[in-house]
């Protein structure tokens, strides 16, 4: 069967309208979201002309536009029944299943991280983490990914002076050299930590997004030691993917 048998291009185009007014608000005219999305000006002009009549997109004097009050109204809409938990249930069994490994949910509490959800992969070694069970946030790929996303006063404040708490051997126990690698993870867009909250096991980390662009959440995929080398890059890019599924932010974009 054609998959787009019942499509409607006029709403496809208006989607790709929307999604580049969202990007760049009052910098783009008519012909310059025509020459973008290659969409001829007579199309372009009914597309713009029938979106502000609905609100869904208001033009200033200087002829440039940005989303308008309708799409408010169905973004606080979404946001009144959105479930973070549920969603990544439905999401990271997807991510499960390509990577064959565990995938986990958190927010930070305090200096820890609080372990929401959690979707396994079928193994003889089970993950001593359980929804409701803390960890040393310093100490994790989760607790790594949304460190980054604050200040360093800040994240000093939770995590207390140091050293901090060694689990293992591996464990970061100096601000100096946890704060830069935060640096990385903020740059890159994801975590990783090699058995340093658990001998045995690596893992990596990305942040979930909240509609403000900071992170509420994140999620991350555990590998035992011996598979981490080979399967660490596919691990991060699934996992940076998932995030990105399930963050309510238009910055959510992929870094390189």
């Amino acid at each position: 069967m054609n998959e787009k048998k019942y499509w409607a291009p006029a709403i496809e185009k208006a989607h790709y309208i929307l999604n580049l007014i969202a990007r760049e608000p009052h910098k783009l005219r008519l012909m310059d979201l025509s020459a973008r999305l290659g969409i001829n000006k007579s199309s372009m002009f009914t597309l713009l002309a029938t979106l502000e009549e609905l609100e869904w997109i208001g033009k200033r004097e200087d002829g440039t536009y940005a989303l308008g009050s309708t799409l408010g109204h169905l973004g606080s809409a979404y946001l009144g029944q959105y479930d973070l938990a549920a969603r990544f249930r439905e999401e990271a069994a997807k991510t499960r299943d390509l990577l064959n490994e565990t995938i986990q949910l958190a927010k930070l509490d305090g200096g820890s991280v609080l372990y929401l959800e959690k979707v396994e992969a079928p193994s003889r070694v089970r993950l001593v983490s359980e929804p409701g069970m803390r960890f040393p946030a310093h100490a994790t790929a989760l607790g790594k990914a949304l460190l980054a996303g604050e200040s360093e006063d800040a994240w000093l404040t939770r995590l207390g002076e140091e050293p901090f708490e060694a689990l293992t051997p591996n464990t970061i126990t100096q601000r100096g050299t946890l704060s830069a690698q935060l640096r990385e993870v903020k740059a890159h867009g994801y975590s990783t930590e090699e058995q340093e909250a658990v001998m045995g096991f690596c893992c990596t980390a990305a942040p979930v997004l909240g509609p403000d662009g900071k992170a509420i959440a994140a999620v991350s995929a555990s590998l035992p030691l011996h598979k981490w080398q080979d399967g660490k890059e596919k691990a991060i890019v699934e996992i940076k993917r998932l995030a990105q599924r399930l963050s309510l932010s238009e910055t959510a974009i992929e870094k390189e």
